[in-house]
């Protein structure tokens, strides 16, 4: 075999970013429009008021969900910015002592002192600035804030998540609106968890369990408030 030849793998971390976003913003959507058209099925308006009610949830919530993870995850980034500043000055004020800082991360991690000294050397002549700041401070390419991925994906997440309860709301009768919502949104949560454990390389059944548990309990709240409330949901 070429020694020259690298192994290509795929690492599921690398999703992180924008799964996290992803499934957020779809658990949010299917769950907040789900409680709204419940709220609202119960009330038995009219079709041009549901259709509005649901079509303005669903864009205002995607639009927000964007907003709030893109000013979440700039913060985030922004720090991680921060951080590199205050490590390049350090390379610059201290380089001797950020080398032997590096060569003790090297230590720490089981090479013995004369090896991890000589990779400490290198490293640091190839990019200090790289070096201390993937393995000191625990920042890299696959890690770092991206703001715009997160907010894409969880503002389209959050709209597929709302065309779910805002279809079955639209394309059902008035006499079995709700049961229909309750079914239709349950199911749509374990099929997020799911899907979500399938694209993290996670077990189904934990996920699923997750999901539709918190899920059915945010239902269950909104119910109770609805009764609270004098509204039957």
């Amino acid at each position: 075999m070429n020694s020259n030849t690298f192994h290509a793998e795929t690492h599921l971390s690398h999703r992180s970013n924008w799964l996290r976003a992803s499934v957020l913003g779809a658990n949010d959507g299917l769950i907040s429009t789900a409680s709204l058209m419940m709220g609202m099925a119960a009330a038995q308006p009219e079709f041009q008021t549901l259709l509005l009610t649901g079509t303005a949830a669903l864009a205002g919530g995607a639009l927000s969900m964007a907003a709030g993870e893109y000013v979440s995850v700039s913060s985030q980034s922004d720090t991680e910015k921060a951080d590199r500043v205050i490590e390049a000055r350090e390379l610059t004020r201290n380089p001797e002592a950020e080398l032997r800082e590096l060569a003790g991360i090297y230590r720490q991690r089981g090479l013995s002192p004369e090896l991890a000294q000589r990779v400490a050397e290198e490293l640091t002549a190839h990019n200090a600035l790289d070096a201390h700041v993937r393995d000191e401070i625990g920042l890299s390419e696959t890690t770092a804030a991206k703001p715009f991925q997160a907010a894409l994906a969880s503002a389209a997440a959050f709209a597929v998540g709302a065309a779910l309860p805002l279809a079955v709301t639209l394309l059902s009768s008035a006499d079995v609106r709700v049961p229909l919502l309750a079914t239709g949104t349950v199911l749509g949560l374990g099929g997020l968890g799911y899907v979500s454990a399938k694209l993290g390389g996670a077990q189904p059944l934990p996920a699923v369990g997750r999901v539709v548990a918190w899920g059915v309990l945010a239902l269950a709240v909104t119910g109770v408030i609805g009764k609270l409330m004098g509204v039957s949901v």
